[in-house]
């Protein structure tokens, strides 16, 4: 996780670092970002996108399971809901990291 300064409420806002794996032309995956959109505000994250297709390990392994989002230690593959998501999430939170 990292943190940030919230200069409005002077407080330190943790922010969620999360892994999105994808390739272009991936509906589950525009699903999958739409639904962290619009769980930003209530958990704050980082969104940090891999497209498979540039490492074939990478390719290979997550080919036929995209999306994957890493929360933390968590692996979430597709079908992802946007219950199991905001679930992941909510335990990152609570865990501090």
């Amino acid at each position: 996780m990292a943190a940030y300064l919230d200069w409005f409420n002077l407080g330190t806002i943790i922010l969620i670092d999360i892994t999105l794996y994808t390739k272009e032309g991936c509906s589950l995956c525009e699903d999958a970002k739409r639904d962290l959109t619009h769980l930003q505000a209530s958990y704050p994250h980082r969104l940090t996108e891999i497209d498979i297709t540039s490492d074939p390990a990478l390719f290979a392994r997550y080919r036929y399971t995209i999306p994957v989002i890493h929360v933390g230690e968590s692996e979430l593959q597709a079908p992802i809901t946007a219950v199991q998501l905001k679930a992941a999430l909510a335990s990152e939170s609570d865990s501090g990291g």
